[in-house]
């Protein structure tokens, strides 16, 4: 019975999540769980993926306990855009900045006065966000740092860990992609960008694509475990490829959300899509697995219901997400509107007089109780996902008229409702581990186990169980969205 055993890492937590493969079927058992939170420094805001590396051994000592060695295969996914720097001997330069550092800040300015934002568009396929690798590296190189000038190669976090487990240092392509350093087009760097940022070039090493084999648990590695020579793959290491390629599409099935603390809403394409248009729309091209494209959107997800919950919380009142859908759903609909966007809503803090404030600002009713506050976010929301379907519409040319949600979020049925009425589709929700399970699926098809992605989404689709939800009288979401529409365009 093969197992392979997915380390899929958050801005928050991580876990190891063992997929058993079995009759034709795949399950999924939970490992180890462990915090993974960012540490404050002199010097900035780091992750300690020293600590990450521990848990992470640890995680694979109680995996062999369990499996012993029908384990096959490791393979690492994590947050993308952060990265490490390494010596010419393979040492640690420093723990790797969060990419909330506020490093970045003015690093925009910047990089446009050395390459208009439309031009490197056209190069990379990514617009300028405060989390992009090519804002922190541009940050490293002003003083510059240290780091960087000792620097001989770059490793994404997800690389970085795969290359302590087995000693192979590679950079995976759909990490990379997230950098706004790379062409989704050729699959290698955007050397034209690089030069006019003034980075060092030999840094960017050796690309690979999803699915290649790196090699096995180093010696020390096995001491440690307990586990044998095992194959370490370089997986689909952005944890949103991993979820789209997690998600049973099939067909011409191309629109899917993924749908957790933050949504990212897109299609899956043969070829990056970088028009005026395109740009003008804020819309992003990142890898995916099986040469596919990304063309996406990132849209505020679940992140305002748990804020508010999380301040209900210190207030004294912890509530279930059970019991906030419910306070949702018997709240009247439509009062009033939020852009999940604005930056107001961004960083942590007191939600709800956020959610309030904005209201206010706007001269719109504001909300007097937790359900009314719920039910404006979870609208909001939901609109937002059809604004940005009727761009992507416009964009390409077609219709779409099934979507494909996975993560975390899928579980708020009220959200899930809300979206297939304001989008006016169909919306198979499924599964919940897309990210874990597109993980898996790599690994599977890496080692022989399994034939393709098609094939591994076809394994999904035996093995899960996926609630479909069907747009109820989409009519009385049309006055709204005509409403939401001007609210975002005052």
């Amino acid at each position: 019975m093969p197992i392979f055993i997915a380390i899929d890492l958050g801005a928050g937590s991580g876990r190891l999540i063992a997929g058993v493969f079995r009759e034709e079927r795949l399950s999924l058992e939970e490992v180890h769980r462990f915090e993974n939170p960012g540490t404050d420094l002199p010097g900035g805001s780091f992750w300690n993926v020293v600590g990450l590396f521990r848990e992470i051994q640890e995680g694979l000592r109680i995996a062999a306990g369990r499996y012993g060695d029908e384990i096959v295969a490791i393979g690492i996914d994590t947050w993308g855009c952060d990265f490490a720097l390494l010596d010419e001997a393979g040492r640690l330069l420093g723990l790797p900045h969060q990419y909330r550092d506020p490093r970045h800040e003015g690093m925009a300015e910047v990089m446009h006065a050395r390459m208009p934002e439309a031009i490197v568009y056209q190069h990379t396929g990514i617009t300028t966000q405060f989390y992009n690798s090519s804002l922190h590296l541009l940050a490293e190189n002003q003083k510059p740092s240290p780091a960087l000038v000792g620097a001989s190669a770059l490793l994404f976090v997800p690389d970085l860990l795969s290359y302590w487990l087995c000693g192979s240092a590679a950079i995976e392509r759909t990490v990379a992609s997230t950098s706004q350093l790379l062409d989704p087009a050729t699959g290698d760097w955007a050397w034209e960008v690089i030069d006019a940022m003034g980075l060092p070039k030999a840094i960017f090493g050796h690309l690979v694509d999803p699915g290649t084999p790196l090699g096995v648990l180093r010696d020390d590695v096995q001491r440690v475990t307990g586990l044998g020579p095992v194959r370490v793959v370089a997986s689909a290491s952005h944890d949103t490829a991993a979820a789209v390629a997690g998600i049973p599409m099939e067909n011409d099935e191309r629109l899917w959300l993924s749908s957790g603390t933050w949504s990212i809403m897109g299609i899956e394409t043969d070829a990056p899509i970088r028009s005026r248009e395109a740009f003008d729309a804020r819309c992003c091209n990142e890898l995916g697995v099986d040469q596919s494209v990304r063309f996406l959107k990132n849209i505020a997800g679940l992140w305002l219901i748990q804020e508010c919950r999380r301040q209900w919380a210190l207030e004294g009142e912890s509530l279930s997400y059970a019991e906030l859908a419910k306070l949702a759903d018997a709240a009247e609909p439509f009062q009033a509107f939020i852009d999940p966007d604005d930056p107001i809503f961004a960083s942590p803090g007191n939600m709800p007089e956020r959610i309030r404030e904005y209201c206010r600002r706007r001269q719109q009713p504001v909300p007097e109780d937790k359900g009314q506050i719920l039910r404006i976010a979870s609208e909001s929301l939901a609109l937002k996902y059809r604004v940005v379907l009727d761009r992507f519409r416009q964009l390409t040319g077609k219709s779409f008229t099934r979507l494909h949600a996975g993560g975390g979020g899928i579980q708020n049925e009220t959200l899930m409702q809300a979206t297939a009425d304001a989008c006016q589709l169909e919306i198979i929700a499924g599964p919940v581990e897309a990210t874990s399970c597109g993980n898996l699926i790599v690994q599977m098809v890496a080692t022989g186990h399994l034939k393709s992605l098609a094939e591994g989404r076809a394994l999904l689709r035996r093995s899960f169980d996926f609630p479909i939800y069907q747009p109820h009288r989409p009519e009385l979401w049309e006055g709204p969205l005509e409403r939401f529409r001007k609210h975002l365009a005052s």
